[in-house]
């Protein structure tokens, strides 16, 4: 096909493949139609939030290699909105000369945590100490010989997201009911703020970042409640997040949207958390308050365009909205008209049609020249709207 050469990716034969359909995925497909980018998307379950705006649906599991193979040799550029597929059929797709952004070798360092964790010690990039365990029955032999000690955060190496797979282990009884296989002990790092950086790179080399953000966490779901941009920090400390998150991208290599999680320390040291290789929960705001959104910017990214202005119109804040605690089944979205009078909100409705507690099912974004007008109103939503079920 001659659009390996010419860039005619726009109401053309060409055609784009998404690995994922869920709300991200959906959100990106925004952006496609609005460049008419032809799609295909590979997702397990008929329900994908993706279904509804893509130009074709394949059912497949995103961890067989037959499936994400088959799928990758029927497009021309491949890309992820989800980290937990099958790379050695990415590897193979690479090597036949299919286009896949982010490249398999970028995705193979962040899929593991444990990985990921070494990748930062080898290439002297900040992050809190940790030990590499086989088996999560190792740690408490480590503790009793004082290899570590509590309080200390697990994480599983493989497939956590959104708070699964992480938590904080404060004595032996934490430790009991850990699932048992390869898992990180982190060093619990007492931290003034968690901020997040997006880097965004096309294979030509151009990168730009957003401003920095911060994030303010739920403190028993371990989700994020709300993310605030412009972060609320010295401007010192935003060059610093912004240099270490450039640096990651860098020695990473990655291509599209890259979300670096830090931590701010007491002493104003910037750690990272972990990294993300697609559109993230901390570049949401971008959809109403920036130039260019996270979304638009990874299309740009892995189709080689140039890349768009990050800077902000407005201050944003997102607010997710998950399922309320004691509610399963078809979901509710009770005093959605009350929001909507509100000045500058936005909801986004992810369209997954069952709740349960904690499961991301959509997000708001408010905005406002006033960040602290638009703060003031981010917490009327969050205490307003609520995600229940009949």
């Amino acid at each position: 096909m001659s659009n390996k050469e010419s860039k005619n990716y726009f109401s053309s034969d060409f055609k784009l493949g998404i690995l994922g359909g869920g709300q991200l995925g959906k959100m990106l497909l925004y952006e496609t139609r609005k460049f008419d980018i032809y799609t295909k998307v590979l997702e397990a379950t008929e329900d994908a939030p993706s279904k509804i705006a893509c130009d074709e649906f394949v059912l497949g599991d995103l961890m067989d290699f037959d499936a994400v193979y088959n799928f990758g040799k029927q497009v021309d550029v491949l890309t992820i909105e989800i980290e937990n597929i099958n790379l050695d059929a990415l590897e193979k797709l690479e090597s036949e000369g299919v286009k896949v952004y982010p490249p398999s070798k970028t995705l193979r360092t962040i899929q593991n945590k444990a990985r990921q964790k070494l990748f930062y010690q080898d290439h002297n990039l900040p992050t809190a100490e940790f030990s590499r365990f086989a088996y999560a029955s190792e740690i408490k032999d480590s503790v009793d010989n004082g290899g570590i000690a509590f309080p200390f955060v697990w994480k599983a190496a493989q497939f956590g997201y959104d708070g699964q797979g992480v938590k904080v282990v404060r004595n032996f009884s934490d430790l009991e009911n850990l699932p048992k296989g390869e898992c990180i002990a982190e060093k619990m790092i007492p931290f003034k703020n968690e901020l997040a950086v997006i880097v965004v790179r096309n294979p030509s080399g151009a990168v730009v970042t957003y401003p920095v953000v911060e994030m303010e966490f739920h403190p028993e779901a371990n989700q994020v409640e709300y993310v605030i941009c412009p972060a609320r920090i010295d401007a010192k400390v935003a060059q610093k997040a912004t240099e270490i998150a450039l640096q990651v991208s860098e020695k990473m290599q990655h291509i599209g949207i890259l979300a670096v999680e830090m931590f701010q320390t007491h002493d104003d040291e910037i750690l990272i958390n972990e990294v993300a290789p697609r559109p993230h929960n901390s570049g949401h705001y971008s959809i109403e308050a920036s130039y260019t959104n996270q979304f638009e910017q990874h299309i740009r990214a892995i189709l080689d365009l140039p890349l768009g202005s990050t800077a902000s119109k407005v201050a944003g804040i997102m607010v997710n909205l998950v399922g309320a605690e004691g509610y399963s089944g078809p979901v509710v979205y009770e005093n959605m008209e009350a929001i909507l009078k509100l000045e500058g909100v936005t909801p986004h409705i992810y369209g997954k049609k069952q709740t349960r507690p904690f499961r991301k099912m959509g997000h708001v974004t408010i905005v406002n020249k006033d960040i602290t007008v638009a703060r003031r109103i981010a917490q009327e939503v969050k205490e307003t709207i609520k995600v229940i079920s009949e």
